[in-house]
């Protein structure tokens, strides 16, 4: 009888105990990242781990990593402009290394909540090396939530943050980062709205593929205010001027053999003159402004966007080449 009895206290206190354990007040422990993200339903973010060889080092229990994790919907974004129909197809085209390059570039080797990174600077160094034996690092903005610029110069936001795992924290974005280094010269601009006319351009001057191979390419790239600004001043509508038989001719003019960074165009004698793929050459001046063939000038607003086959540096003008 007393047997029985101790028996009986032992499982009542087993029932008593596991109530307890489901209930709100108690939750159960938080999962591993990868577990946390699967269960959260972050399906392209999982596959794509997975063919990149990474799910390892997201359920290691001694981990304490920082996840910035896009949204299924930010997958499909970026797949659709990059040319792919889903998320799906995307991750199924892209290598395995590089899929492991951009989902690298979206973690931090330490775990830091949002009140962390609001306090921690104005960048952070990420689990990608860029270049080799270097932290590539993303820009942080953290007057109002947390905001972060990718090396494509597209800004994500943090709409969800501090999801707990038992090896580190999730913050949720609404953008995949795309890392330096990884996608080519023409991806780069496909993967940023701001130069939507310019890759309308380059797809109607079949100048795509060209700039796709191995280059490597330096492209001075307007960005769409200043194809606005172009037609204005040439009187003209988009479609005339992305049907114009020079098209090819203009935009070959806004890139240079090599990879010229912004040091490199810093470093040269001025005014210096940049030879481009149409055979001629626009200047640079001591404050780095541009004057085109037709002696109007442009400003640099942002340098050294590096690709996998060159370097883009983004103007504010469209160049035009001197008149034949």
């Amino acid at each position: 009888m007393k047997r029985w009895m101790k028996w009986l206290l032992a499982a009542s206190t087993v029932t008593f105990l596991a109530a307890c354990g489901s209930d709100d007040d108690h939750p159960p422990a938080p999962g591993t990242l990868a577990q946390e993200a699967t269960d959260a339903g972050f399906g392209a973010l999982v596959a794509a781990a997975d063919k990149a060889g990474l799910v390892g080092a997201l359920s290691d229990p001694s981990a304490t990593l920082t996840v910035f994790a896009p949204t299924d919907a930010a997958f499909t974004t970026l797949a659709n402009a990059l040319g792919f129909a889903s998320a799906t197809e995307m991750v199924t085209a892209l290598d395995g290394a590089v899929l492991a390059k951009i989902l690298q570039y979206h973690v931090l080797p330490t775990r830091q909540s949002a009140a962390q990174l609001t306090a921690g600077g104005a960048t952070q160094a990420t689990l990608y090396a860029f270049p080799a034996g270097t932290q590539a690092t993303l820009a942080l903005d953290t007057r109002s939530g947390v905001k972060i610029t990718d090396a494509a110069l597209n800004q994500a936001t943090v709409t969800s943050a501090d999801v707990a795992a038992s090896n580190g924290v999730i913050h949720v974005i609404d953008k995949v980062l795309v890392p330096p280094g990884v996608l080519t010269v023409v991806q780069m601009a496909q993967s940023n709205p701001t130069f939507s006319v310019l890759v309308e351009a380059v797809v109607a001057a079949n100048l795509a593929g060209a700039l796709s191979q191995a280059g490597p390419f330096t492209v001075f790239a307007p960005n769409n205010d200043a194809f606005v600004a172009a037609l204005g001043e040439l009187g003209t509508t988009k479609e005339a001027l992305l049907a114009r038989s020079d098209l090819a001719d203009i935009l070959s003019f806004h890139v240079a053999s090599g990879d010229l960074r912004a040091a490199n165009v810093v470093a040269l004698p001025k005014p210096a003159a940049v030879g481009t793929l149409l055979g001629e050459s626009f200047s640079v001046n001591a404050n780095l402004l541009i004057t085109d063939g037709a002696g109007r000038t442009a400003n640099l607003v942002a340098t050294d966007v590096v690709a996998s086959n060159g370097v883009i540096h983004v103007i504010d003008k469209v160049l035009l080449p001197p008149a034949p």
